[in-house]
């Protein structure tokens, strides 16, 4: 049994630390491989106005604070009155943990809210997986709304890069793949349907109930009107702070002359879906997302990732920061209830 245990905390290890850091390491190398890292310092030295991406960071603030309010809404429906405060701090500090240990921090924070206001864990975690969820409906949406409004120059760049489609179409028809999907599904109904006398399924049987409680009431609460509206507040602000970072660079700000909003449209969407990619803080599968978007608008390799790691790593250096003070916010408020 200790052996069994042993193995099966190192396969957690394994997929929830390891294989991210694999992921984010090799996207990283091979993102760096074919571009000149000098000329790339040398474009953002150069060409750079920092006062567009101070502005995306400060946007990028404003979204923290408007997740926190939309999140505050399902607590208070389930009885959970936490301080706004206290939920801006958790957001600051989920995105902080992301960096280092990625899934990690949604954990964190329904941990820390848990435990400060005294609730159910499992209850928390559900409104946090609805929060995440309305995050995934709302990436869909904006993916199917935006990929018919671009359907133009999609097609072009895919005439142009028939090798790429194949690639992709292969990978998705492929029945290894789906044969995985299937046999996966089939034994976790096996499982829960045949071994429904056993404790630890008894026990996922209790969890998962307590985070249907959390999920559900997204349904049921009240102020669902102002939960839409700072749900488009949130992904208004996501957008936003890519589009004015277009205007810190003369050539993305080329781009949005020739193409419009469309193009920038096109790589926020691009770049939300390269979230759902296990790695650390969205570092190497976002820059590809980014790079990719701007090469179908035409612009160059060395200056689309010049444009697409400045604004990632000015927004993982603001992360770091609000991941200090929100860890020495919480110290400080320990310590005074201590």
């Amino acid at each position: 049994m200790k052996e069994s245990a042993k193995k099966n905390s190192w396969l957690r290890t394994l997929l929830k630390y390891v294989v991210p850091l694999v992921i984010t390491v090799g996207l990283c190398y091979l993102m760096f491989t074919g571009i000149d890292f000098k000329e790339m310092i040398a474009i953002i030295r150069r060409d750079c106005n920092f006062s567009w991406i101070a502005l995306a960071l400060c946007i990028s603030i404003l979204s923290h604070v408007f997740r926190a309010m939309r999140w505050r809404i399902q607590l208070r429906a389930l009885g959970i009155e936490s301080p706004l405060f206290a939920l801006v701090l958790s957001i600051f500090g989920t995105y902080a943990v992301n960096l280092v240990f990625p899934r990690l921090g949604e954990i964190w924070r329904t941990g820390y809210i848990a435990q400060r206001q005294q609730a159910q864990f499992t209850t928390v975690f559900g409104s946090m997986v609805a929060d995440r969820l309305a995050d995934t409906v709302t990436v869909g949406l904006l993916t199917l709304v935006t990929f018919m409004l671009a359907s133009k120059a999609l097609i072009t760049y895919f005439a142009d890069n028939a090798d790429t489609v194949d690639r992709l179409t292969g990978f998705a028809t492929s029945p290894w793949l789906w044969l995985a999907i299937a046999s996966l599904a089939a034994l976790v109904w096996w499982f829960l349907t045949h071994k429904s006398t056993n404790s630890k399924v008894q026990k996922i049987r209790q969890q998962v109930h307590e985070l249907w409680q959390g999920f559900a009431v997204i349904a049921t609460m009240p102020g669902k009107g102002r939960w839409l509206l700072l749900t488009a507040g949130l992904w208004g602000c996501y957008f936003v702070q890519l589009y004015v970072a277009f205007y810190a660079f003369p050539f993305t700000r080329e781009v949005l002359a020739q193409h419009g909003i469309l193009a920038a449209l096109v790589a926020f969407v691009l770049s939300s879906i390269s979230m759902g990619v296990p790695s650390n803080g969205g570092i190497g599968p976002w820059q590809w997302a980014i790079i990719f978007a701007l090469g179908i608008y035409g612009l160059g390799q060395a200056q689309a990732a010049a444009f697409a790691n400045l604004v990632l790593g000015t927004q993982t250096m603001l992360l770091i920061l609000l991941g200090l003070f929100t860890f020495g916010c919480i110290a400080f408020d320990k310590r005074r209830h201590k």
